[in-house]
């Protein structure tokens, strides 16, 4: 793969890949802030990058012209850097890949990622995103996934995770997704929902929100209070924002009721369902014929 640069081996057991990428799968930088906090709180290294060259149509995704403190001209291209960062009770680490949703060759692109989580003894793939959704920031980060082996789907409905029923147009995540599942990995994705009325960021409430998630997940000791204090001034502002203007006040306002009334139709057990449960219990109680399988 020429288009895989790698600077040197990762000197630690890799079993979990990190992957997030910015832009369109990352509503208000929610998921690449926690990833950042992550990496430099654990100080992470990077050890491999993709060449965007063959990636990107650079009329599309354009790099980014800057200057440095000498004066001179520097362009920064589509990033996409694989990491590795320690964990500080064992002697294990965690791959860490952030990228850019590239334009061109995405099966190529997503085989690459798999291909050096293999390499490098991955088991676990992990990606975590921010998306837009009609939710007010006044209530709890709603979360949706979705995982490909029966106990991490336990596990994200532990924590009050639901499974997405989205179907149409993906992104960049979702080749991933199936590259590390044909190449035997396991998948799981998490998705913060950012209420789409805010257009500040970074959304401290929702990077904070996904990072616990993803810290249990992956068993690392982390310290979260200068993300969660950051959290609270996110918060704080956007209450004094909102306060201002009587229309977004009174929109958020129907939002939560909208909200509670979801989060209510989910706690109340449907009676049909009940129903079907005993149904299925009495059929496989003693002194009860099994049901026929061929109903």
């Amino acid at each position: 793969m020429e288009h895989l640069i790698i600077h040197e081996p990762p000197q630690k057991i890799l079993k979990h890949l990190v992957i997030v990428f910015s832009g369109w799968a990352d509503a208000a930088e929610g998921a690449t802030s926690a990833i950042k906090f992550l990496q430099r709180k654990l100080k992470s290294k990077k050890f491999a990058e993709i060449d965007p060259e063959d990636f990107y149509d650079f009329s599309q995704t354009r790099p980014y012209s800057s200057r440095t403190r000498d004066g001179k001209r520097k362009i920064q291209w589509p990033s996409n850097e694989f990491s590795y960062l320690s964990n500080p009770s064992t002697d294990s680490g965690v791959m860490v890949f952030a990228g850019v949703e590239p334009n061109l060759k995405w099966r190529t692109y997503a085989k690459t990622v798999a291909k050096v989580a293999t390499d490098n003894g991955v088991e676990s793939v992990i990606h975590i995103g921010a998306l837009l959704d009609a939710v007010p920031h006044t209530r709890p980060v709603k979360l949706s996934g979705t995982a490909s082996d029966s106990s991490l789907s336990d596990f994200l409905e532990d924590q009050g995770i639901r499974s997405s029923n989205y179907q149409g147009p993906t992104g960049i995540s979702s080749a991933v997704m199936a590259a590390c599942i044909d190449a035997g990995l396991e998948y799981t994705s998490i998705w913060g929902h950012t209420s789409h009325y805010l257009q500040a960021a970074p959304n401290h409430r929702v990077g904070s929100t996904l990072l616990e998630i993803l810290l249990k997940l992956l068993n690392l000791p982390l310290d979260l209070t200068e993300l969660q204090s950051a959290a609270g001034v996110f918060n704080q502002e956007v209450e004094k924002a909102v306060a201002k203007d009587e229309q977004v006040s009174s929109y958020v306002t129907k939002l939560e009721g909208q909200y509670d009334e979801a989060v209510a139709a989910i706690e109340i057990p449907d009676p049909a369902e009940l129903v079907r449960d005993l149904e299925n219990f009495l059929r496989g109680a003693p002194g009860h014929p099994p049901s026929d399988p061929t109903n």
